[in-house]
């Protein structure tokens, strides 16, 4: 008799647990909750932290679709955005998606860490492939060229400037004076000289005026 009376309650109990796994299996089929929810979400973070905030992404593994009470979904998940000034943020989030109302509601949006950009290193020219020597014989016999009857040609070192150019190669600027003829007062002028990154070599040399 005992087997007989508890045979109703079994099947009963039976019923549940299959109604309860195919709402779970429902849930984690149906697209719906986790897209409203996400979008949900992404808009939280545009509204938190401005524009800034971009290539907002959710991680698939890490998402779970949990059935809860009446109509509703509840959503949990992991995802990242990126800043240009703070570098990649992570973060959870938890959402209840609603399927009579398709609304989302209670969104939970909590950073967990963050890696920061890595500076950029200085520029640093490679001083052993720079011949200041070099350049200042080119521009000499190029302002020679330029004022045939050239008496004085004087190079400032304290104007020397190296920086970045085309081609990881390295740019030497400076200043001068050149005498133009004997006797004339000296003009100033500026020169670059261009130096191969790889070799060193003086590609080329350029004085004005």
């Amino acid at each position: 008799m005992r087997l007989i009376r508890s045979l109703p309650l079994l099947i009963l109990l039976s019923t549940a647990r299959v109604a309860l796994a195919a709402a779970a299996a429902s849930a984690a089929t149906d697209p719906k909750p986790a897209e409203r929810c996400e979008t949900a979400v992404a808009d939280t973070i545009r509204e938190m932290r401005g524009k800034e905030a971009r290539d907002i992404e959710f991680i698939a593994a890490q998402r779970s679709l949990l059935p809860a009470t009446g109509d509703e979904t509840t959503v949990k998940g992991a995802g990242r955005y990126k800043t240009t000034a703070t570098g990649v943020h992570s973060f959870t989030y938890r959402c209840a998606y609603n399927a009579e109302s398709n609304e989302t509601s209670g969104v939970v949006f909590r950073e967990t860490g963050s890696t920061r950009p890595l500076v950029e290193k200085a520029w640093e020219p490679d001083l052993s492939k720079v011949s200041p020597d070099a350049c200042e014989t080119a521009i000499a016999a190029t302002l020679k060229d330029k004022y045939p009857r050239v008496g004085r040609i004087a190079f400032d070192a304290e104007t020397r400037r190296l920086q970045p150019a085309p081609d990881d190669g390295t740019w030497l600027d400076g200043q001068g004076a050149v005498e133009r003829a004997p006797g004339m007062n000296s003009i100033p002028f500026t020169y670059r000289c261009a130096f191969q990154a790889r070799t060193g070599r003086l590609v080329s040399a350029q004085a004005t005026p």
